[in-house]
């Protein structure tokens, strides 16, 4: 019958899209804290990823206009600077402060302060009116905090710079997610494909980011022997071959992650980064060294049931109340939205995924 073999088939494209997504996130995030070991330019490393990312962009944009045939969305300058440019810089110095504690702290210690970005983008989210209040979320931010505090409590790897560092990113995470779930609900600006949004995010990502790159690397990687004063081609190209291959899987990530929203739903992918989390701390301990205690692994146990029942009360009220607006996901160092549908043109299998599709997902 067509229906158990519909029914297989999407399972397959559902396992396939999440397997494509662990490996980009998961790999770009053992590869950033492998290149930190002798690369200790974090900055610069994240401004080489959002050159590839807008080069990887502008290259796709212009293969997809030859084969439909239909220009693709340019935003006027107006829009781009009042609208866009908010919420490129702080995507821009949560995934460039998140890079830059990989010189401090261990992948387990980023893992899970990491978590901690559904605390602000509540608050933020609250304090846009963009969530409902609801006593429930006091037990989600307990929950979280009590995790948090248990799994840095007598840590013996912990480091209170790079805990700062990721800290800071989560709360500049919150305001990141919070703006671009605003900019995504203007219908008008025509970005509901994801690398249309790649496409104007990453300059302004770029500017944004490039003076803190300057005032602490800039002095110190125009005398390192690693780039400028390279005195052999090949160490020079091996270096811009390490950075390419972290830039590769920073577009990767954020198109699976995409992906996985619109082929399947946010419920899909917030399951999934909660998984993916426990996958990153198992690989962080058996692969890194890095040193848990049971009152360590406690506390992840905590934190993870503060973020489960926060999704599951997202995917209740969103399907009691029949929200309209899109889909959001924190779990990551770059973008994440549900933007693959070109002016929705490109409809899902069913009226079922399209409504999980416009539910927000605060996670």
């Amino acid at each position: 019958m067509a229906c158990p073999v519909q029914f297989i088939c999407r399972g397959l494209r559902t396992i396939g899209l999440v397997l494509l997504y662990y490996a980009f996130s998961i790999g770009i995030t053992f590869y950033n804290k492998w290149l930190m070991k002798d690369f200790h330019y974090p900055l610069f490393m994240t401004l080489v990823h959002l050159t590839i990312i807008f080069c990887m962009s502008t290259l796709t944009r212009h293969l997809m206009q030859c084969a439909t045939g239909k220009p693709r969305i340019i935003l006027s300058w107006r829009d781009y600077l009042r609208k866009v440019a908010p919420t490129a810089f702080a995507t821009a110095l949560d995934i460039g402060l998140s890079n830059w504690s990989f010189l401090f702290i261990t992948i387990s210690l980023y893992t899970m302060t990491k978590s901690s970005a559904v605390l602000f983008i509540l608050f933020f989210s609250l304090l846009f009116k963009l969530e409902e209040p609801n006593p429930f979320l006091i037990v989600v931010v307990l929950l979280i905090a009590t995790g948090l505090f248990m799994f840095t409590f007598e840590s013996t790897q912990f480091n209170l710079e790079g805990f700062i560092m990721v800290l800071l990113a989560s709360f500049i995470g919150g305001i990141r997610w919070t703006l671009t779930q605003v900019l995504m609900q203007k219908a008008e600006l025509g970005l509901q494909n994801p690398i249309d949004a790649m496409y104007h995010l990453q300059p302004l990502m770029f500017i944004g980011l490039f003076p803190l790159f300057l005032f602490n690397e800039g002095l110190s990687l125009s005398t390192t022997d690693k780039l400028f004063r390279v005195t052999e081609v090949s160490p020079l190209v091996y270096s811009l071959l390490r950075l390419s291959v972290g830039g590769l899987l920073a577009f990767g990530l954020g198109f699976s992650e995409f992906l996985l929203v619109c082929r399947t739903s946010s419920l899909t992918l917030s399951i999934s980064g909660i998984f993916k989390e426990v996958c990153t701390l198992l690989l962080a301990t058996s692969v890194m060294g890095d040193k848990m205690s049971v009152l360590n692994w406690l506390g992840f146990v905590v934190c993870l049931c503060g973020i489960s029942l926060h999704v599951g009360l997202k995917t209740y009220y969103s399907k009691n109340k029949g929200l309209s607006v899109r889909q959001l996901n924190s779990k990551s160092p770059e973008l994440e939205l549900p933007l693959l549908r070109q002016n929705g043109d490109d409809k899902d299998d069913s009226a079922a995924d399209e409504d999980e599709e416009q539910e927000i997902t605060l996670h």
